[in-house]
């Protein structure tokens, strides 16, 4: 089972894992079913081109919904700001401040990761002012049915434009401490007063210093906020003190980045990350933490939006050094049933450590598994992450398609020292055979990108999948061993967006490459 500390850094990041025994995903969404829209908060500068945003759809089981359209109303600021619709998308106006548009194709909606609707374009006209704000109003309809709606604020702001400093690269060993610089300049042509600056890191980035004017989840820096104002062509630097927790894998890489963003614009954003229900970040409680080589003088602060934020950040790089790594051992099981009894397996691995395998960054899979069924049964139920396979990596079926004899699985990134992932596997016993058996394999070859082939101990790389009679003749629906539980990282269906990366991403961020988006289906 995960501890709690690693459940609430994954759901603090925005990282779901679930990977259960799935059947098919409903093609209809049932009418019970519950959908939250989410569109955030968006100040826009007068004189720019605007901004583009788009909403998130969440439900409380997958769903698909066909003939979408989404009704947008910003007659609170009619004449003032206008929304069409962003490059490709079908939408028209429907008076003054409504924008109606239509999705071409039926939108997919994630149990975990939830849909995507088209996104606008939010743009001040001539005749807006800066601090003029209103309501936007969002509903959603499908197939002419209201399936959600959303409130949010529009507002007009002064437009400026911050920038990130050099890249940095460091050395540190697990349990090590280091330093890196935090440089923000003023690239635009207006005085910026104040800067947030959001920090997204690796697994194995710590810090344990808790400044007044930062937020924390658990031990991973969140944003810090500061109050200093940057003249034109200047800018503000600070040093932070971070550790290597001790269970980071070595050697190897971990990463950081930190965005800056105007507070206006980080208010924007924040909301969104509360309402999803993702941990509150904390405040610290011991001094502040302060931008030095910056102008002191001070004015009275006005709403301001970053025009561009694709410049706006910088990264760390921490070269991790020494040797720690980690021993992956296979999970199989002890099934007993008679002929037609349906068997359930957890089926998976165990990471023994000392340390963790984190491939959030990359999205690619901490190992490649491999199940044999089997003989003498069927798989008749099988996890969205396994898929048939044939004898090699170039002949697969479809990802969680029963009745195959071999399957290959994708366990996704993260794999926690001391922690157990398994999913779930159901046999159908055909033809009773004594002690019949099949396998489970980890950090079996693939031509793909991750996976792991550094094992402390390859012996326990492979376990048996063994099926025998129940005893006595008895066990109609039959019972499977494993070491796995059924727990998910996380039960939010608003995973993503608690996430630092779903934050850029509503930002409009696009020069920022967000890691977190795989979808996780091992149970830990």
């Amino acid at each position: 089972m995960l501890t709690n500390s690693t459940r609430r850094w994954l759901a603090g990041l925005g990282v779901a894992g679930a990977f259960v025994a799935a059947s098919a995903t409903p093609a209809f969404a049932a009418p019970a079913t519950e959908f939250e829209l989410f569109f955030p908060d968006v100040t826009v500068a007068a004189d720019s081109p605007g901004v583009v945003r788009g909403a998130s759809l969440y439900s409380d089981e997958a769903a698909v919904l066909n003939d979408v359209t989404v009704r947008y109303d910003y007659r609170s600021l009619a004449g003032k700001v206008t929304l069409t619709g962003d490059t490709g998308n079908d939408c028209t106006a429907d008076g003054d401040g409504v924008l109606v548009c239509r999705e071409p194709f039926p939108v997919t909606i994630d149990e975990l990761y939830g849909g995507f609707v088209g996104k606008v374009v939010v743009a001040a006209t001539n005749k807006a002012a800066t601090g003029d704000e209103g309501e936007l109003k969002i509903d959603l309809r499908a197939a002419d049915r209201e399936i959600a709606t959303s409130r949010s604020r529009i507002r007009v702001g002064e437009g400026v434009d911050l920038a990130g400093g050099a890249d940095t690269t460091v050395k540190a060993a697990p349990g090590g401490k280091f330093q890196a610089p935090v440089t923000v300049r003023n690239v635009g042509s207006k005085d910026i007063d104040g800067v947030v600056a959001l920090f997204d890191s690796d697994y194995g980035i710590r810090t344990k210093e808790r400044f007044d004017n930062c937020l924390y989840v658990e031990d991973f820096l969140f944003a810090c906020e500061f109050d200093e104002k940057i003249a034109v062509g200047g800018g503000g630097t600070t040093t932070l003190n971070y550790e290597l927790a001790a269970d980071t894998y070595a050697p190897g890489s971990q990463f950081s980045s930190v965005w800056f963003m105007t507070p206006s614009d980080f208010e924007d954003l924040i909301g969104v990350r509360e309402d999803a229900g993702a941990e509150v970040a904390r405040r610290g409680t011991s001094k502040s933490l302060s931008l030095t080589s910056l102008p002191a003088a001070r004015s009275a602060r006005v709403a301001q939006t970053d025009t561009d934020p694709n410049n706006n950040f910088s990264s760390l790089t921490v070269e991790v050094t020494g040797k720690n790594g980690a021993d992956l051992a296979a999970i199989g099981a002890t099934l007993t049933g008679k002929k037609g009894a349906v068997l359930t397996a957890a089926l998976g691995f165990r990471n023994n450590g000392p340390a963790t395998l984190d491939h959030l960054r990359t999205e690619s899979d901490v190992t490649f598994m491999d199940v044999t069924v089997p003989t003498g049964t069927t798989a008749v139920e099988v996890p969205v992450d396994c898929a048939p396979r044939t004898g090699d990596d170039a002949k697969w079926g479809q990802a969680g398609t029963p009745g195959a004899a071999a399957y290959r699985c994708y366990p996704g990134p993260f794999a926690p020292a001391g922690e157990t992932l398994t999913a779930e596997f159901k046999f159908r016993i055909d033809k009773v055979i004594a002690n019949a058996s099949g396998a489970v394999k980890v950090n079996v070859p693939c031509e793909c990108e991750g996976g792991f082939y550094a094992d402390l101990k390859p012996a326990n790389d492979t376990a048996k999948i063994v099926v025998n009679a129940a005893p006595g003749g008895q066990g109609g629906g039959g019972q499977g061993g494993g070491d796995g539980g059924s727990l998910p990282i996380t039960g939010s269906n608003t995973a993503l967006i608690a996430g630092v990366g779903a934050l850029l991403l509503a930002a409009g961020a696009a020069g920022y490459v967000v890691s977190r988006r795989r979808k996780t289906r091992f149970v830990a």
